[in-house]
């Protein structure tokens, strides 16, 4: 128990990443990928582990991303009685998601991390995980005839919100329409009536964020088996790509952390954006290191109001949805990953397609919880949604881990960017039950 406590999960998760990548690389030195008894092996053991980790993630999926939603939006209390600020707080959210993603997409597009295996790699890969996923999109394009008014209502809006979830690859846009219209009617209701299901969803949340704990639990040994699979019969050039696909996502946030937020700091905050930082810098050291923004939520409320001088009244709001909803940084990086899967996949997405993939990953930004890893099973139900075979999430799983502390480092800034924002913008308005003060200056 000692030594499992020594070694926190993102250690250990990291120590099976380097201990199945190194050994299948040796082992596809010394016998080759195409060695039967290595086939063997993989068949028989390292994938069933693999395959049991995936589907437990794959159970949760519909019920954690429903009820997520649904605390996000009802969390916002009466939106007719919220005013200025519920208005601001859900538009920050989505512009600066929009922006997010819409980075995320273009420096994958720049990249192109998905297609940087050799052509026989990537044949390998495609027979192995998808060999018919760019048939099945092109024939699900091909069997409607509606009209694109018709065709995009269809697309998001259900007609049976249960038949939505009830095949193996759930239909996520009418999961989360369905969701955030449910939790719209919620808030419109009396807290009296509302209150029974509304605590039955935030039941739901928590029980669905401590099925991921708990699967997250599995992911060292699932990690190393998963990855031994790729490296034993990929070799070097899987991991060539992998590299190309960290250095996408970590260029992205950088480019949203430094570059977006800085520029929303100065110039609608009114704060240096290096002074922001300095004085954000707790609430992001525990976003690093604990990988969740809902675990950071304390200790980004007290840096807020301490620290950055944000009235108490609009701190709590903001920042309690935004640990809910607000996640730039996910929604970036789902973004991308669905890309690079397209990628590796030999899929020419159009400009339509793409912009989909952006609508879905602002949604997925708002609908994934904010713990651990709970970007991995939305990717995995996006990627089955546009024909791609669900299991190429084991490519980046074992490096997941590490992109994770570094998404949700760039959440809880923007976070605290737009509590900020917020507060700047109500200073002249704010009644004085709204804050303790309204003045952003340093704090002495």
């Amino acid at each position: 128990m000692n030594s499992r406590k020594s070694f926190p999960l993102h250690t250990r998760i990291i120590f099976a990443l380097i201990l199945g990548a190194s050994s299948g690389l040796v082992i596809n030195y010394w016998l080759g990928g195409d060695d039967q008894n290595l086939k063997w092996f993989v068949h028989n053991f390292t994938d069933p582990v693999g395959q049991l980790f995936l589907r437990l993630l794959l159970m949760i999926v519909v019920p954690l991303v429903f009820s997520s939603l649904i605390v996000g939006v009802t969390s916002l209390g009466d939106i007719r009685a919220l005013g200025r600020i519920g208005f601001k707080t859900l538009a920050y959210t989505v512009i600066v998601s929009g922006i997010s993603v819409g980075i995320g997409i273009g420096v994958t597009n720049l990249i192109e991390p998905g297609k940087s295996m050799s052509e026989k790699t990537s044949q390998e890969l495609l027979s192995r995980f998808g060999a018919d996923a760019k048939n099945r999109v092109e024939v699900k394009a091909a069997q409607s005839s509606d009209s694109p008014l018709l065709s995009a209502i269809k697309t998001v809006v259900p007609s049976n919100p249960f038949f939505a979830v009830s095949s193996s690859s759930p239909n996520m846009l009418h999961v989360m329409f369905f969701a955030i219209f449910l939790a719209i009617a919620m808030t419109l209701l009396p807290s009296s009536t509302a209150a029974p299901l509304s605590s039955f969803f935030e039941a739901m949340y928590q029980v669905c964020a401590k099925c991921i704990d708990i699967t997250m639990k599995f992911a060292p040994y699932a990690v190393a088996c998963l990855i031994f699979n790729n490296t034993a019969i990929f070799g070097l050039d899987l991991l060539q790509a992998l590299m190309w696909f960290i250095v996408t996502v970590l260029l992205a946030l950088s480019l949203h952390m430094f570059g977006v937020y800085s520029l929303s700091v100065y110039f609608f905050s009114k704060m240096s954006p290096i002074d922001f930082f300095r004085r954000s810098r707790l609430a992001l050291l525990t976003a690093f290191s604990t990988s969740s923004s809902s675990a950071t939520l304390p200790t980004t409320l007290k840096v807020s109001e301490e620290n950055l001088n944000v009235p108490r009244g609009i701190n709590n709001f903001v920042l309690t949805l935004g640990a809910a909803a607000s996640h730039n940084g996910t929604a970036l990086y789902e973004g991308v990953a669905i890309l690079f899967f397209v990628q590796l996949s030999g899929i020419e997405f159009t400009l339509s397609q793409q912009i989909m993939v952006g609508y879905l990953a602002i949604l997925g930004g708002i609908g994934t919880a904010g713990v651990p890893s709970g970007s991995i099973p939305f990717i995995v139900m996006v990627l089955a949604s546009f024909g791609i075979e669900p299991t190429m999430i084991a490519i980046i799983l074992g490096v997941d881990r590490v992109l994770d502390m570094c998404r949700t480092t760039v959440n809880v800034a923007g976070d605290l960017a737009m509590a900020t924002y917020i507060a700047h913008s109500e200073s002249k308005e704010a009644s004085p039950e709204l804050a303790n003060t309204t003045s952003l200056e340093p704090a002495s």
